[in-house]
């Protein structure tokens, strides 16, 4: 019997575990173009515990994690709105009130063991109780498996974007489903 995935709000007891995963995960979607010194420049500023415990206090954010037992296997971090200082975003999401799904990273272990739907269904819930009428992502253009997974579950390529990575500059397709 496979161990049920479990996901819910994270919490500040969650966070040395929780930045762990994400450090651990986030190289994992990086361009085989992105160097080690940018991704662990991004690690260190965007996925730290003290960051960590920054987005659990913003009200503007929810980080859910999914666990399997008492190990967090993954996490989704979602952002109410959308960017005013980030054009091509503004052109590419048109549905408003909207929510980005702003990361969303399962440990290797447990890819294909449907933690990722887990996670997809609760972030959507999530959205639908916010009200927001899309969410909206930015995926990079070489990470065809996530391509995939986000097509399956109902996201569409809507525009591109730039996305910063340490001193270098990555390219992302913007991908929107309605709610």
């Amino acid at each position: 019997m496979e161990p049920v995935v479990q996901v819910c709000t994270a919490t500040v007891p969650d966070l040395p575990e929780l930045a762990d995963v994400a450090r651990r995960t986030f190289p994992l979607a990086c361009p085989p173009s992105a160097t080690p010194e940018n991704i662990a420049a991004f690690i260190d500023e965007n996925l730290s515990q003290e960051r960590f415990g920054d987005y659990l206090a913003d009200p503007d954010r929810a980080v859910l994690v999914a666990r399997e037992e008492a190990r967090i296997v993954g996490y989704v971090m979602l952002i109410h709105g959308v960017p005013d200082d980030d054009d091509d975003v503004q052109r590419a999401v048109t549905l408003r009130p909207a929510v980005e799904l702003s990361k969303m990273y399962v440990l290797p272990d447990c890819h294909g063991a449907g933690v990722s739907a887990a996670l997809m269904n609760a972030a959507l819930k999530h959205a639908e109780t916010r009200h927001a009428k899309c969410v909206w992502l930015g995926v990079n253009q070489e990470n065809q498996r996530a391509q995939r997974f986000y097509a399956k579950h109902g996201f569409t390529v809507s525009g591109a974007k730039s996305f910063r990575l340490g001193a270098g500059t990555e390219n992302d397709y913007v991908m929107v489903r309605p709610v």
